[in-house]
């Protein structure tokens, strides 16, 4: 039988942003996947260094619109580590119910579009519509539904009121049904396990080849969690486990998402407890950042997200690097899709909740002189003359 190259991408109904994965098919059956990213490259490690310590807080926030949270929440821990500050307590409880805020709101937008991807439109919009409630509480407690410039180096910007308290917690509390609801949806419904049960499979050894993170990697039985493994803000400090399960297909990965939801809830309702006999400070007041570099990880709803920071004394980095799961996520695709059908190769790779504006990584090399780095200027320079080669041949 022939092989054929089957391209999804790099604008496919099915991806929410620009990529490339090309499938080398025989008949139905999936040989090989190549991956070819590189579309949304927008160089925010670069302009990092040229803004102050503050400045970076809100453009890293920007990284990804879904889980903007995460990594404004490890540029603090990286920031912090670097220079040895402690955060009040109050602020760590204050971390921890944005990151699990954030992680309600993900996760459920990741099963909405789960059900659509596989035609059940019914979950998608009833897992949209139990979302709002999470938005419309990030919308009170700090101004906005999504970029909630809550993380400060040495605490958090704003403060959870005591009146605001029950209303997150009759929020959390309504939840819970609604959380059953999907369970019993998900667990039950032949087409369901019909569709996704054995399919997009990643074995745990795979996850140790590709270094696999978050619900990817706990779906095939890696309990991985930053939280638990390398405890920072108020994870230690309150009551919850790391859900995993052990088949490593795409049901499995629907599974953890479902279940950690309900730790996520667990861990929201023991920091609201705190907060109601912690009180203080919010905030360290942190003036100066001294020379040296540090590490800051946080859990994101997709994994572990990685910064780094050196300082050199000044009021802006020299060096910032940013890692996130996506970046680690996306090539266990070489794996997962390749063995089962084109019908489920698109399902297989959107069950990493990919986001590939989080993993764009570019080096530009001159061709001509073979020498890298160049400049903003020079790259719109060429864009600009592309653009115009391009029309002088349409017009041919």
């Amino acid at each position: 039988m022939a092989k054929t190259i089957i391209p999804i991408g790099p604008y496919h109904p099915l991806q929410e942003e620009p990529e490339f994965f090309k499938l080398l098919v025989e008949g139905e059956k999936v040989l090989e996947l190549e991956i070819e990213l590189g579309y949304n490259h927008r160089g925010i490690e670069k302009i990092a260094e040229s803004k102050s310590y503050d400045q970076v807080l809100f453009l890293v926030e920007r990284v990804c619109g879904i889980c903007s949270t995460s990594h404004p929440f490890a540029s603090v821990n990286a920031v912090e580590e670097l220079a040895d500050i402690k955060v009040p307590e109050r602020a760590l409880y204050i971390r921890s119910i944005i990151g699990e805020l954030e992680r309600l709101h993900s996760h459920l937008l990741w099963l909405g579009l789960a059900g659509h991807f596989i035609g059940y439109n019914t979950v998608w919009m009833w897992a949209w519509r139990y979302r709002e409630p999470v938005l419309d509480i990030f919308e009170k407690i700090t101004g906005n539904r999504q970029h909630y410039a809550m993380m400060k180096i040495g605490g958090v910007r704003r403060d959870i009121e005591s009146d605001d308290i029950p209303e997150i917690w009759k929020m959390v509390d309504g939840l819970l049904p609604v959380l059953d609801m999907f369970k019993g949806v998900v667990m039950d419904d032949p087409v369901i396990h019909a569709r996704l049960k054995g399919v997009g499979i990643l074995t745990k050894e795979d996850v140790f080849e590709y270094g696999a993170l978050g619900p990817t990697a706990r779906a095939s039985g890696v309990a991985i969690d930053v939280r638990k493994d390398d405890p920072y803000a108020a994870y230690p400090l309150v009551d919850w486990q790391v859900i995993t399960q052990e088949e490593g297909d795409v049901f499995a990965k629907a599974v953890v998402r479902i279940l950690e939801m309900y730790e996520s809830v667990k861990i929201i309702k023991g920091c609201l407890d705190k907060l109601k006999v912690v009180g203080g400070e919010i905030d360290a007041k942190v003036k100066e950042i001294p020379p040296g570099e540090g590490i800051g990880r946080h859990e994101a709803p997709r994994g572990e997200v990685f910064h780094y920071v050196r300082s050199d004394g000044s009021n802006r980095p020299v060096r910032y690097k940013i890692r996130a799961p996506s970046y680690m996520n996306v090539p266990t695709n070489q794996k997962s899709v390749v063995g089962g059908t084109i019908s489920d190769a698109t399902i297989t790779l959107a069950a990493v909740d990919p986001c590939y504006c989080c993993t764009e990584r570019v080096a530009v090399v001159d061709k001509k002189t073979g020498k890298k780095g160049l400049t903003g200027q020079d790259l719109i320079k060429l864009s600009q003359e592309k653009t115009l080669r391009i029309k002088r041949e349409m017009v041919v």
